[in-house]
């Protein structure tokens, strides 16, 4: 089925785009939800007398969604959950728990807004894809524990282990540093070493004709 595409659809095309589809696609999700219309002539008509009004609300929309995006910035959500001793879960975390928690923590949300695209059934930490609108989206931190006090410990010593890893960083940086700048010298040692030579060797034959000149001048004394 051919249809026009309102907003930007990931792997189909922007706004305003008349792309193929298989049809339950269109029936199912597309077209109920508005994000589309069959690619008729009279929708083609009412999509372009309407473009310049659908391109504007977009763009405000996506002004909206990137104000949002900021606020969510290093958003970190945590689910608890029961657990085996192993991590597995009884049970497991859907695109709507990610989305009920995010309410819960004054962030309205769809489920459908959730890029989760297998349910999580282990304990951990895990980065979540929020779509705000076609055109953007944010990554969230999620992490399901047994208990909120576990997962206070967990990043705990997830935020220790990071200014361990970034202290090594900056010694590493520093050895990288002292050891170009001790390849460096190294390399000017050697090219004076080699200028030194060049020197010697251009001025050996005037040395050579220095002495013989000063040989012959004894011999005809």
């Amino acid at each position: 089925m051919d249809v026009i595409l309102l907003e930007r659809i990931d792997k189909l095309g922007q706004m305003g785009d008349v792309v193929k589809v298989k049809t339950g696609y269109a029936r199912n999700f597309l077209l109920p939800q508005k994000k589309a219309l069959r690619a008729t002539d009279a929708n083609r008509t009412y999509f372009e007398s309407r473009r310049s009004e659908l391109e504007a609300v977009n763009l405000e929309r996506k002004g909206e969604a990137e104000a949002v995006a900021k606020k969510m910035a290093g958003l970190h959500l945590v689910l608890v959950r029961q657990a085996g001793e192993g991590g597995q879960l009884y049970g497991s975390v859907t695109a709507r728990d990610v989305a009920d928690g995010l309410k819960e923590d004054g962030v309205k949300m769809d489920r459908g807004q959730v890029e989760l695209h297998a349910a999580i059934k282990q304990l951990g930490k895990y980065v979540v894809a929020v779509k705000l609108h076609p055109e953007v989206s944010v990554d969230i931190s999620l992490t399901v524990s047994r208990s909120m006090d576990q997962a206070d410990i967990d990043a705990a010593g997830s935020l220790l282990e990071r200014e361990e890893d970034a202290a090594e960083a900056v010694v590493q940086e520093q050895e990288a540093e002292q050891a170009r700048d001790e390849e460096l010298d190294t390399q000017a040692a050697d090219e004076a070493k080699a200028a030194a030579a060049e020197a010697a060797k251009a001025a050996a034959p005037a040395a050579i004709e220095a002495t013989n000149a000063d040989e012959k001048a004894e011999d005809n004394t």
